[in-house]
């Protein structure tokens, strides 16, 4: 997919993306295109131009298995229809040094919505440990706050969407 203009990136367009491989979050190749509004093809080819920057543990290269039982779960998707290759999956470290590479505003304003995106999927994570560890009410209450803020935050995609459009103007 190919943009014609900038789009703004909502936190569930990114967060929809995102699926888990080898107990990590990752977002495939052809994801991340129609994210940054480019061809997968335009991911790739920076990959290998940049491969020195992405070293182990930054994309992860699905088996066929992989690919497969994530095919079967995706309903209705473009994902599998004529690909040759199995996919590459981004981690959040692959994806952070993928913004290093893609300039444009629709890049930036993407990267932003998924460093975002995983900043508050974790902070809602921890979030959660820490009720599973309070031992007094008053903790319990001041952590379910704080969890309610997130996911109050999480759900304001209008003022994200609203930040997204202005960086990238």
């Amino acid at each position: 997919m190919k943009a014609s203009k900038m789009q703004s990136i909502t936190y569930d367009q990114v967060k929809s993306k995102i699926i888990e491989i080898r107990d990590q979050n990752v977002i495939l190749d052809s994801d991340v295109a129609e994210l940054y509004g480019v061809e997968t093809r335009a991911i790739n080819q920076a990959i290998k131009r940049n491969a020195y920057k992405f070293p182990n543990g930054y994309i992860i290269e699905l088996t066929k298995a992989e690919w497969e039982q994530v095919r079967s779960q995706i309903v209705i998707s473009p994902l599998g229809g004529g690909r040759v290759f199995t996919p590459k999956a981004f981690t959040e470290r692959g994806l952070t040094m993928l913004a290093t590479i893609l300039k444009s505003p629709q890049a930036v304003a993407t990267t932003i919505a998924i460093i975002d995106t995983f900043a508050q999927l974790k902070e809602l994570t921890q979030s959660i440990y820490q009720f599973s560890k309070a031992s007094t009410d008053g903790e319990k209450v001041k952590i379910f706050e704080n969890s309610t803020q997130i996911v109050a935050d999480l759900l304001d995609n209008e003022k994200r969407a609203f930040l997204v459009q202005l960086l990238g103007k």
